[in-house]
């Protein structure tokens, strides 16, 4: 598999967002993976202009539509250079929002990660016990996507902070073992 990832990124050609499979309770921060969540992240902004249109979204706002639970397995693509996060079932993008990440002294992680845990209303243990609704954790240090406020750039400690109506939503549709793909 790895193999088949770096002969695919040296060639150029798209590597699928579901090929590194993650487990619950793992997270892959590998040059591989990181090259993958990097794919899935440009692959995202192709699949928003077929599904929506040429829509930008403003801070804070967010476009969902209905696909079916059959499409397939659900994954959420996070892009830091878009400030973007995206919902897809299988194949189909359902869903994308803005988000506001990690500032650059506390980073967002790249790479391929899993929902570990999810709380619907979480306060935070280092940040003077900051709101986190509808939290899912993806790293084991505490990081999630989360409602929060959302000013069009970086400027969490590492989160994703999430509209509070897309974060409501995309919380009652992943399951732990949710796979989430961050790239740059």
């Amino acid at each position: 598999m790895k193999q088949l990832a770096i002969a695919l990124a040296l060639t150029g050609s798209c590597v699928l967002a579901n090929s590194i499979a993650v487990t619950p309770a793992s997270a892959l921060e590998t040059y591989e993976a990181q090259m993958e969540a990097s794919d899935a992240a440009s692959q995202a902004r192709v699949d928003m202009l077929d599904a929506f249109g040429p829509k930008v979204l403003k801070p804070g706002q967010y476009v969902w539509r209905d696909v079916s639970d059959s499409a397939g397995p659900q994954r959420v693509v996070i892009s830091l250079s878009d400030q973007m996060a995206y919902l897809y079932r299988g194949d189909t993008l359902v869903a994308a929002a803005t988000v506001s990440s990690g500032r650059d002294d506390k980073p967002t992680p790249t790479g391929v990660f899993s929902v570990l845990n999810k709380t619907p209303m979480h306060h935070s243990n280092k940040y003077d016990n900051a709101p986190m609704p509808f939290a899912q954790f993806f790293e084991s240090h505490g990081i999630a996507m989360h409602a929060g406020f959302n000013p069009g750039h970086p400027a969490s400690h590492g989160c994703v902070r999430l509209p509070t109506a897309f974060a409501k939503k995309l919380y009652s549709v992943t399951d732990v073992g949710t796979p989430v793909y961050i790239g740059a």
